[in-house]
């Protein structure tokens, strides 16, 4: 092995394991906090003194995540676009700053029950892990940006426990390309990362559900769900910008007050629909255990849907990466219950649309359609479902590029830039 093959793997496993580490201490204080929120649900019920006093709390939280924001904006909202921006030499973060903004930030956020998920700010985190070691190494600019993504795709790992959905993530969506040296130490340090926190979580999947095998002379029903998904993820990414454009519209409004909108609907809806506040670990449970009716379907997601994009317009730290997985989830059992009831289409397929619903709208939201089939494949743990979910996810891909829809992070970027110029 040439000695600089060998530092590229030595490099790779120490980036995996900061990277991981950070990772995994963020997913270990967001379960925390979401444990402490329903905990905290549970007391206050029918008792309205409790409620009133569970409100003040919340807004207190919004004013110190706002307070976080302040301190460091590049903290806001997903992470994935500042890492993409950095990646591509447009914008300059403190990797300190953000790590510190983005974890408590982020952890208060679960705590006050917003909608955000765990993958975006795991993906930032673990860039600026590896940046900071960059920085201690003193590489020069060309390295530091491949630490910096092979970092991100650690991050990933760590987050879904999906090595390959990691590395496949940076060069799709940070690289918009193939670089030999990324995927040499990318590949290394994803591996590294994904088994450090299969030390702190184990090794099952994070989603269970049976695999059911379609006939061939039904697959035009994929190709329906597809063109269905891309439509789907064109329409959310036009709705997650209106609704973002709309809370940076009100800048004479303070950015507490602003953060405190979510803080509030999530009180109110811990007392209505709990199960839509946080990541959606609770939705994932409900299809996982039961059934639920085709109303109860669409009103959790519709609810999960806006009280998402209220969430992430508002600018506080987290992801839209998981509730897009949970969105996509159940727009497959409902799209899984009308086929059931019209087509001698066999029963346990009603799971696998769940399935194939995550990684459809996740080619048509980001438009990383080899990414959205490893890493659902990861998650599922199983390989059984693979030409299905390729199929769904091209289609939802090619359908969502059609409408002329951006994906959704270059958007997000190109924001983020709008506003440094005017700044």
């Amino acid at each position: 092995m040439k000695k600089e093959t060998l530092i590229r793997v030595l490099e790779g496993i120490v980036v995996g394991c900061l990277a991981g580490l950070t990772a995994v201490f963020y997913r270990l204080s967001l379960t925390w906090a979401e444990s402490g929120l329903f905990w905290v649900l549970n007391q206050i019920r029918q008792r309205p003194v409790y409620i009133a006093a569970w409100f003040l709390v919340l807004i207190g939280l919004a004013y110190l995540v706002a307070w976080m924001v302040r301190w460091e904006g590049m903290a806001s909202g997903s992470g994935i676009p500042q890492v993409c921006g950095e990646a591509e030499g447009k914008l300059e973060t403190c990797w300190w700053r953000v790590i510190t903004a983005k974890f408590v930030g982020g952890t208060l956020s679960i705590l006050g029950g917003l909608s955000l998920g765990r993958e975006g700010p795991s993906i930032q985190l673990g860039a600026m892990a590896a940046k900071g070691y960059a920085r201690v190494r003193h590489v020069d600019a060309k390295r530091e940006r491949e630490f910096l993504c092979c970092g991100a795709g650690a991050g990933l790992a760590a987050a879904f426990n999906a090595p390959l959905a990691g590395i496949l993530f940076v060069l799709e969506e940070i690289c918009h390309g193939f670089d030999h040296t990324i995927v040499m130490m990318g590949v290394v340090a994803t591996v590294t990362a994904d088994f450090v926190s299969k030390l702190f979580f184990g090794q099952a999947a994070i989603f269970h559900y049976s695999s059911e095998t379609l006939p061939l002379s039904d697959y035009w029903v994929l190709v329906v769900f597809g063109v269905i998904l891309g439509l789907a993820g064109a329409g959310y990414n036009a709705v997650m910008l209106k609704v973002q454009g709309i809370f940076q519209s009100m800048k004479k409004v303070p950015l507490a007050v602003r953060i405190m909108i979510p803080f509030v609907l999530a009180g109110i809806l811990g007392l209505t629909f709990p199960r839509v506040l946080a990541g959606g670990h609770e939705m994932v449970e409900l299809l996982e255990s039961q059934r639920p009716t085709l109303l109860m379907l669409a009103l959790l997601l519709v609810i999960k849907f806006l009280f998402s994009s209220i969430s992430f317009g508002s600018g506080a730290p987290g992801g839209i990466f998981f509730p897009l997985l949970i969105l996509g989830s159940y727009l497959g059992a409902i799209y899984g219950t009308v086929v059931l009831s019209v087509l001698p289409i066999p029963d346990g397929m009603w799971e696998q649309f769940i399935i194939l619903g995550m990684a459809g709208l996740f080619a048509g939201i980001v438009r990383a359609p080899l990414t959205g089939i490893v890493l659902i494949t990861e998650m599922s743990g199983s390989m059984h479902r693979m030409i299905d979910i390729a199929l769904v996810s091209i289609v939802a891909h090619i359908v969502a590029n059609v409408t002329g829809s951006k994906p959704i992070y270059t958007s997000l970027l190109e924001n983020i830039l709008k506003r440094q110029k005017k700044e």
